[in-house]
């Protein structure tokens, strides 16, 4: 034992903790510490650090000093309850759960009833006086105990409940009596001992002991590794254990067990939200295995318990200061909180509720944007379905359940997991359809387009995980009749749905519709687009709530968001968007069409004459090009990237040409034209053409190529000048290597540029810089900028070439397992390799700046847009960042969040 294990403290009581210890308590722990120091009416008990599991994950064992820390707590708790661990006349009992510092609903295991056996059983009995509760209670231990820790298959047992509940006649567990539950405790011990080779243990401490091992080994199981992947949550942060004394809501009417929110998680609105269940534990809800009822309903079941919980609720949003998720359990009319958190919401609800507190005087502006993210925005922009043609009649609504997570799904129907992962790689959309969801799940939960399950409510296991991920999601339609091993769904009527058929649900709404129903663009889209205005009337407030937030996030953000637009229409799209500027223009996209024909001319021009008639027809067209964007982007910067790809990449496909060649041969029609093609696709064709000739390759191979597209570019800008316009270009010659490409090719655009000038009579101010998208350019950054006015930097190039990726390749072969095995948390073209890409980018920037203090920096890889890249662009100092329209309110969201988080 190391002598920092020695000095460690792995065991604290929940009177010990705080709210802000969630890295050593995990969320679970370190809110129940902060409720019993509230003052709430929080079961005694004690929380596990992550340190200890971290050892346990490291090591393969626990600290040596865990277990006496664990033993002293656990007689204090004994003491405090007056009782002890399994004690056979009057048994205390407790549960483990799991608790990460960030919530992953579901992913690890949990065991409620710890200490039972068949020796307390009737103790339990006895002090309840009620014999079906104690061998519920037992069965429940038994059956979580045995899938859970024992690596039981859960079907089992739950093949064996629905046996005897045939055998009973029963509808519901609840029909069967204390002689049932008996038998099936029985049944259950035959399942272990049949399985796993071992009696059900029946000493208290070793259940314990092996639950809390489950718990920690949990963390790197299947589903919360895949579900860390997807939420980007670290690996190596482990989980703690909470112990806590039993409360029970199965002892009868007077108990239950319930969720609550402080507001409506999917819209934000005020008021008393949640589920609650009669005579159950809190598995129960979360499963989904029995329909709840609104949280509404317990004031007319236990009015005193509703008043104490709604006071509670008050309390804990005003001291936490954001909407809560509560769970309670109501034991015999005595009100027990069992977990609180900050909780989960949709998209809208974020929006909706940041601006509510500020409102309310809870929070700042600021406060309100760390509270929403760019990928709740991006959820926001996504289409609806059309309402007038849903309620029109053209379309058949099959069923309606609980609008459990927002959104428009439409997709084939699948009915397992495994069937919509399978399909979801193939192509399909699909939506998975379940009685509900489990943990087990998760894999196809997050390859279907939604969600769609005929139990449980909206804090049940497919609400809250869809929720999280911002999934659409339909809980509880219960009209509707799901038979997973048919692989159908029934609705009313008798009609049914078969496994790939189409079906379309509506999460806003938790309409079911089959067949597809047409979507329109979300309000937030038309907002961006300018059709609607902040300031209409609207039902929910969503498009003036993302107004405000947006508003103020363009006012304080430092780093400004340019579009990667090629034509005029794209860029009037990007400035309606909010883009101050075009960060990438790509002149390849405007030689193709009827133009491949003139760069045909180009490739096959044998003589200087011939070169240069093929450049003078492609002059007025780029020219023209140029007018329109500089017009549509009047007063703002466009850099415009001289040409870039390979040349052949605008001749026909060489085995369509050489087919054709063959054919026109055999015929003794040859044709002249296509024979020269093929002689010059030859002689372009190359082994690896994102290394070959291409960029600034092509400027000083091809005599004339970008002294075309600089003179279109001069003279563009000097007509809007002729017309009162403002034209800001900006030259960027791609693909450096090595400054003395850039001279070369600068030399050559300065002397055109003043030959435009000249004629025209106009001083141009064009700005000439490069893009870095080379290892090598990032490394010799201080010397390119002796020649380059602005740095842009080509993410997407620069990680194909940092990790020696073919994109295109790299992504259809082997990305899913690096990303299985963790090699990969994300895919670095989506999100930035800070340890790699990243360092080139900021050692490049600080070395060109270093060389030109001014040096404008910016990036035009589809980075541009991602929420985590963006901080880090922020943090590096670049000016701005650049991506597609539709990511511009995306990426000026989170560059004023990350002035916020990291001034």
């Amino acid at each position: 034992m190391s002598a920092r294990q020695k000095q460690q403290k792995f065991v604290y009581d929940f009177t010990e903790g705080n709210k802000d210890l969630k890295d050593l308590l995990g969320g679970k722990g370190a809110n129940l510490a902060e409720m019993t120091n509230l003052g709430l009416p929080v079961p005694p008990g004690f929380t596990i650090t992550t340190e200890a599991c971290r050892v346990y994950l490291e090591s393969g064992a626990e600290p040596p000093a865990l277990r006496d820390e664990v033993s002293a707590h656990l007689e204090a708790l004994e003491q405090r309850m007056g009782k002890k661990l399994g004690q056979a006349d009057d048994p205390l009992l407790v549960s483990v759960r799991s608790g990460a510092k960030f919530s992953m609903p579901g992913m690890m295991d949990t065991v409620l009833n710890i200490g039972l056996s068949d020796a307390s059983v009737a103790g339990l009995a006895a002090q309840a006086d009620n014999e079906r509760f104690a061998w519920d209670s037992y069965r429940r231990l038994v059956q979580m105990f045995g899938k859970t820790v024992m690596d039981v298959d859960g079907d089992l047992f739950e093949d064996a409940l629905e046996a005897a509940k045939r055998a009973k006649g029963a509808a519901s567990d609840l029909d069967l009596d204390a002689a049932d539950l008996r038998q099936l405790v029985a049944d259950f011990q035959k399942i272990v001992k049949a399985e796993t080779g071992r009696d059900f243990p029946q000493d208290p401490r070793e259940q314990m002991d092996l639950a809390v091992r489950a718990v920690f080994a949990s963390w790197n199981g299947e589903r919360a590794r895949l579900y860390r992947r997807q939420e980007r949550i670290p690996g190596d942060l482990g989980t703690a254990v909470t112990i806590c004394s039993m409360v029970f809501g199965n002892l009868g009417a007077d108990s239950g067990t319930g969720v609550a929110f402080t507001r409506d998680p999917a819209s934000g609105a005020q008021g008393t939200y949640g589920d609650y269940l009669q005579n159950a534990q809190g598995e129960d809800v979360v499963a989904g295995i029995r329909n709840t009822v609104p949280l509404a309903e317990l004031e007319t079941i236990d009015k005193t318990s509703y008043d104490r919980l709604t006071a509670i609720m008050q309390t804990l949003e005003e001291h936490y200061k954001d909407l809560c998720d509560i769970e309670f359990t109501i034991e015999r009319g005595q009100l027990w909180m069992l977990q609180t958190r900050v909780g989960k919401r949709t998209a809208a609800a974020a929006f909706r509720i940041a601006t509510q507190l500020v409102d309310q005087g809870v929070i700042d502006e600021a406060e309100a944007l760390r509270r929403v993210t760019g990928g709740q925005l991006a959820q926001l922009m996504f289409p609806r379905f059309d309402d007038e043609v849903a309620d029109s009649g053209q379309v058949r609504r099959i069923g309606w359940g609980i609008a459990a997570s927002p959104g428009a799904a439409v997709g084939k129907a699948v009915f397992d997991s495994y069937t919509a992962v399978k399909w979801s790689r193939s192509g399909e959309q699909v939506i998975l359809i379940r009685r509900e969801t489990n943990p087990d799940d998760l894999n196809g939960m997050i390859a279907a387009e939604g969600i769609l399950t005929s139990r449980g409510g909206k804090t049940s296991h497919a609400a809250v995980v869809a929720r999280g991920m911002g999934k659409t999601c339909v809980c509880g339609a219960e009209e509707l009749e799901v038979d997973t091993k048919r692989r159908r769904l029934t609705a009313p009527g008798g009609l049914v749905i078969e496994e790939g058929d189409l079906i379309s649900i509506d999460g806003s709404s938790g309409k079911v519709y089959l067949g597809e129903v047409p979507v329109v663009p979300s309000p937030v889209v038309e907002y961006f687009e300018g059709r609607m205005h902040a300031g209409e009337d609207e039902a929910d407030g969503l498009v003036q709530a993302v107004h405000r937030i947006m508003a103020y996030a363009d006012r304080i953000r430092r780093l400004q968001v340019r579009a990667n637009a090629d034509n005029a229409e794209d860029a009037a799209r990007a400035r309606r968007f909010g883009a101050q500027g075009i960060g990438l223009c790509r002149t390849e996209h405007m030689f193709l069409g009827e133009r491949r024909e003139l760069v045909e001319r180009l490739v096959l021009a044998h003589t200087d004459a011939e070169r240069e008639d093929a450049l003078a027809a492609l002059l007025p067209l780029q020219k023209a090009d140029f007018i329109e964007l500089f017009e549509a982007m009047d007063g703002l910067p466009v850099t415009v990237r001289l040409l870039d790809p390979p040349l052949h990449e605008f001749l026909p496909d060489i085995t369509e040409l050489s087919v054709r060649v063959a054919l026109a041969e055999s015929r003794k029609d040859a044709n002249e034209n296509d024979l020269r093609l093929l002689q010059a696709v030859h002689k372009l064709h190359e082994q690896n053409p994102m290394l070959g000739l291409r960029g600034v390759r092509l400027g000083l191979v091809i005599p004339g190529l970008f002294a075309m597209q600089v003179r279109a570019i001069a003279e563009a800008a000097a007509h809007r000048r002729a017309a009162k316009g403002d034209p800001r270009p900006e030259i960027m010659i791609p693909l450096v290597g090595t400054v003395q490409e850039l001279e070369i090719v600068r030399e050559e655009a300065d002397r055109v540029i003043a030959g435009v000038e000249a004629a025209t009579g106009t001083r141009l101010k064009l700005a000439i810089g490069t893009m870095i998208e080379l290892p090598r350019a990032a490394l010799t950054a201080g010397q390119i900028a002796e020649a380059a006015e602005f740095f842009s930097f080509g993410t997407n190039d620069l990680t194909q070439t940092v990790w020696g990726f073919s994109r295109d390749d790299v992504e259809a072969s082997f990305f899913t397992a690096y990303l299985e095995k963790g090699i990969f948390g994300v895919s670095p073209f989506e999100t930035i390799d800070r340890d790699g890409v990243g360092s080139l980018v900021r050692s490049a920037a600080e070395a060109g700046r270093a060389t030109r203090p001014g040096l404008k920096l910016g990036i035009c890889g589809e980075h541009g847009g991602d929420p985590e890249s963006v901080h880090f662009f922020h943090q590096v100092g670049l000016d701005y960042v650049s991506c597609s329209p539709f990511r511009i309110p995306v990426a000026r969201l989170e560059a004023a969040r990350a002035t916020t988080l990291t001034p």
